[in-house]
């Protein structure tokens, strides 16, 4: 059965750590407009996605990081806004810069984990950062 939604996009999420508190962007456009979520994007037309996780961090936060490791591969499939993702999920610790909110981001904060729960909607979004936060 073919899929009334577009071919999937390749793109990234970076979850980066600071001591006990995690990198969130409150999004400006759909899918899950108005949401917290990682920091990420479209990977462009021969980038690395590990350079694409780093250059959408700098864009929508302003924060430098340096990746430690891959987390996970995530299918985000929005049907409501006809939009299906595969999300490269990377950890990183942070480097330097306050965040602030840039390119497709309305907010950026670091929140404290324990905050994470009861902020972040997308069931799959909580996973990373816990995934992140226990490999740390």
């Amino acid at each position: 059965m073919k899929s009334a939604l577009p071919t999937p996009v390749p793109a990234v999420g970076v979850v980066c750590l600071r001591g006990d508190a995690v990198l969130l962007i409150r999004r400006r456009n759909p899918p899950r407009q108005g949401e917290w979520s990682l920091p990420g994007g479209r990977i462009e037309s021969g980038e690395r996605a590990v350079d694409a996780a780093l250059r959408e961090l700098r864009e929508e936060t302003g924060v430098e990081a340096e990746i430690t490791g891959l987390l996970d591969v995530v299918d985000g499939v929005f049907a409501d806004a006809g939009r299906h993702y595969v999300l490269i999920d990377y950890a990183a610790r942070w480097l330097t810069g306050e965040p602030f909110a840039g390119d497709d981001a309305a907010e950026a904060r670091f929140v404290p984990l324990g905050e994470v729960e009861a902020l972040v909607g997308w069931s799959e979004t909580r996973r990373i950062i816990a995934l992140a936060a226990a490999t740390r």
